[in-house]
């Protein structure tokens, strides 16, 4: 399949039904039902379910630029989420739910949308569960306009097998995705405007100081995608190797990319009105989302201690196998 195709449709949706003022209703509290039922009528959510079970039979590689789409959007849903989840329910014989789901990966970290998400597939170490999000009683963070919350209580309800590398490993695919749309939107975003904006009577983007930044930012930018791009490459098997070289690199450009777009924008691109600070704040939510670059990095360091091959060679078998 031509990923055109695919990729498409799937944007002029989102263009169509989560502009920015939509996505500031919902996070001000507005409600989320209309754009849900839009990307739920799309039929986008089964992409990743296998063709004899109703699904699209789409690998996670194949609509990685789904993912980078919504990132790009800074869509207030757990869309990608709920895609991995339909398909792992799926693959269990067990009925999704209606309405979107976020994945638990732990009970002590804030989960991202997880106060308008319905249900949640929770990793307890052994298997996956699958609850109303209700019974985890989500709880505001404290961080202005977000939509992640704290959990509590006892996940209860239907159990499936748990991934060999876990939920967490598939979830920082995921967020490396967001992270890299995002990356491309604020890239395209801020080049834009240091062309536009006009100071002692030249555009700013002729400045040597800035153009060195902005090409740093897009090189941050293109390791993001081929971060996210390897994750994706394993399909829903992520190794716990390859999902941390995937968020490791883009949890570490996160903050330098939101940096750079803020520095170039100046005092109008921390202000709310503007469109920026819903690129920059979900780049800082999803470095930390799932596991930073700082617990990506241990895991990797583990992973690579524990074999006595050489280092090429482990890389190989490891991360690009």
């Amino acid at each position: 399949m031509d990923i055109n195709e695919l990729l498409e449709p799937f944007v002029r949706m989102l263009d169509a039904a989560a502009s920015p003022a939509v996505v500031r209703a919902i996070e001000h509290g507005g409600s989320a039902d209309a754009l849900w039922r839009e990307i739920a009528g799309s039929g986008f959510l089964d992409a990743l379910v296998a063709d004899e079970h109703g699904g699209a039979g789409l690998t996670l590689a194949d609509i990685e630029p789904l993912i980078e789409a919504l990132g790009a959007r800074a869509v207030p849903l757990p869309v990608a989420e709920t895609m991995v989840a339909r398909a792992l329910l799926a693959k269990s014989g067990i009925a999704a739910p209606d309405g979107s789901v976020v994945l638990v990966t732990s009970l002590a970290q804030p989960v991202p949308c997880g106060l308008v998400a319905q249900a949640a597939l929770v990793d307890c170490g052994d298997a996956l569960v699958l609850c109303d999000m209700a019974q985890l009683s989500p709880a505001p963070t404290g961080v202005t306009n977000s939509l992640a919350a704290r959990i509590s209580g006892k996940p209860e309800g239907r159990s499936l097998p748990r991934p060999a590398s876990g939920l967490r490993a598939i979830a920082a695919v995921l967020r490396a995705a967001l992270i890299a749309g995002a990356a491309a939107r604020l890239c395209d975003v801020t080049t834009a405007y240091a062309s536009e904006r006009v100071q002692f009577g030249k555009p700013i983007g002729r400045q040597q100081s800035l153009q060195q930044m902005l090409a740093l930012m897009a090189e941050d930018m293109i390791a993001c995608r081929i971060a996210a791009q390897l994750g994706a490459s394993h399909g829903l098997n992520v190794p716990l190797a390859a999902a941390a070289t995937a968020k490791i690199a883009t949890s570490s450009a996160a903050p330098r990319i939101a940096a750079t777009a803020h520095a170039v924008h100046g005092a109008i691109g921390i202000s709310e009105e503007y469109d920026l600070q819903l690129l920059t704040r979900r780049l800082h939510e999803w470095r930390l989302a799932d596991g930073s670059e700082g617990y990506w990095s241990q895991v990797l360091g583990q992973s690579r201690l524990a074999s006595t091959v050489t280092s090429v060679d482990w890389i190989r078998q490891s991360v690009f196998a």
